[in-house]
């Protein structure tokens, strides 16, 4: 996949890396390349500040049996589709420029979020594991069926509580902390911090991966948007609105 051109000047976010995975039968070699987002000057601005992560009590999350994490409200029509690294700086800026804009169009109905997480920047994390651990805390919080509860955690984990790639990174005490202060309960803080999902999540890290490089022809980025399989060019900072009509 080319980089996006921009009559102004990019705003690397993160650098180009091959990466070589093993499967159980088969070696699949992806290279990955975290997203290099463009923003037109002035595309910066934050959308929809002061909103907040999804808050309507109607809003429900559901974790498919291959890792998805579905966020939205019943019977909605469309659902868009992104994968994201929990240390990918990329996916972080796109949860603070668009996630509040996203929230209200989940909160009002207009569209749904199937969230498919990835874990190809394990090695760029201090404990060389955290994308992996965040992603099992992801599945715990989305297995405890609150929406509310996981818009906020997710919105946290990208946002103010993200590490910085090659920096230290949040223990699984620290990941548990934080889905209490999303509102999670006991149950689900025992779950991230007994590591009960870690070996599911690295398999359903896999699998997106897989799905991701399926629909880029071997050239996975994050953060990546679809909507019925088209991808979504997130540099179009109406994205979000063009995708709730």
């Amino acid at each position: 996949m080319s980089k996006p051109t921009s009559k102004h000047t990019p705003q690397p976010v993160s650098s180009k890396t091959t990466y070589a995975l093993a499967g159980l039968a088969v070696v699949v070699v992806a290279v990955i390349v975290a997203a290099v987002v463009l923003w037109n000057r002035g595309g910066d601005e934050v959308r929809n500040d002061g909103y907040g992560p999804p808050h309507d009590p109607a809003v429900t999350v559901a974790l498919d049996s291959d890792g998805s994490i579905v966020l939205g409200k019943p019977g909605v029509s469309k659902t868009i589709d992104l994968f994201e690294d929990p240390l990918c700086p990329a996916c972080g800026q796109l949860e603070t420029i668009y996630g509040q804009e996203i929230a209200e169009a989940v909160d009002t109905g207009k569209i749904a979020v199937r969230y498919r997480l990835v874990n190809f920047l394990d090695a760029r994390s201090g404990s060389k594991d955290y994308s992996t651990r965040a992603i099992a805390a992801n599945e715990c919080v989305a297995q405890g069926g609150d929406g509310p509860v996981y818009g906020k955690f997710h919105s946290l984990l990208f946002t103010t509580k993200q590490p910085s790639e090659g920096g230290s990174d949040h223990s699984n005490d620290e990941l548990a902390a934080i889905a209490k202060e999303a509102g999670a309960g006991d149950d689900v803080a025992k779950c991230i911090t007994h590591r009960d999902r870690a070996d599911t999540a690295r398999a359903h890290a896999e699998a997106s991966l897989k799905a991701l490089n399926e629909a880029l022809d071997n050239r996975a980025a994050t953060p990546s948007v679809f909507i019925d399989g088209k991808k979504v060019d997130v540099n179009n900072k109406n994205w979000v609105q063009d995708a709730a009509k």
